[in-house]
């Protein structure tokens, strides 16, 4: 069975403990992931499974991915399924018990109490400076200065060139980004929702990826 599957971030609320403490939560609606392919090391090298996460419709899927959801003629061997919205890839040891056109839902791969990492795209803040995306400290506010928030030195000074990873200014955010070590304190199987402590990655809405660790 995996131990990985896809959801969706809808934001961070509270939830009080039995003993009167509050604890902040993410909460992720977090499947059900439909197997729409198995992967073996026969056929393709190594095992691995791919999911779909989200409904969409047939007239917004373009026809070679509509024929990857579909059987008949072509794959006698795969069933119809229906057409997910995104689709990624699993790696596992075995998926032996794994048919396509199942739904792993959150129940199946999560209890309460497991250690999870959460992988996402962060924020997408635009171009931005050194003070602001590396911490920079920044020049003098002194009457005078000129340089509040500007690097100070390009970090050569004999090579005359600029060294490649030198801290600059530029893009900052919209990169994937995992955080490790989260504990998932409530599981709502009805609504398919896991709430986990702490914070996750990315805007509310966007597509993360709890893997079981």
């Amino acid at each position: 069975m995996v131990n990985t599957i896809l959801g969706k971030k809808i934001g961070m609320t509270q939830i009080f403990n039995e003993d009167g403490s509050v604890t902040p939560v993410s909460v992720i609606e977090a499947g059900p992931c439909i197997v729409t392919q198995l992967k073996s090391v026969d056929t393709d090298g190594y095992t691995a499974v791919q999911v779909g996460f989200g409904e969409a419709k047939a007239k917004h899927i373009n026809r070679p991915q509509l024929g990857h959801f579909k059987g008949g003629l072509a794959n006698p061997k795969h069933p119809d399924v229906k057409p997910s919205r995104t689709l990624r890839e699993i790696r596992t040891d075995d998926n032996s018990d794994l048919t396509i056109g199942q739904a792993i839902t959150v129940e199946v791969v999560f209890k309460v109490g497991d250690k999870v990492k959460v992988s996402g795209t962060s924020k997408g803040k635009g171009f931005a400076g050194v003070v602001k995306r590396f911490h920079f400290h920044g020049g003098d506010m002194t009457h005078g200065s000129m340089i509040h928030r500007k690097p100070q030195s390009g970090g050569a000074t004999d090579a005359a060139r600029t060294f490649k990873g030198t801290r600059k200014p530029g893009h900052m955010g919209a990169e994937t980004v995992t955080v490790r070590g989260l504990t998932i304190v409530r599981i709502d199987s009805d609504k398919n929702l896991l709430l986990i402590k702490g914070a996750i990655p990315g805007a509310n809405g966007g597509l993360v990826t709890i893997s079981r660790i």
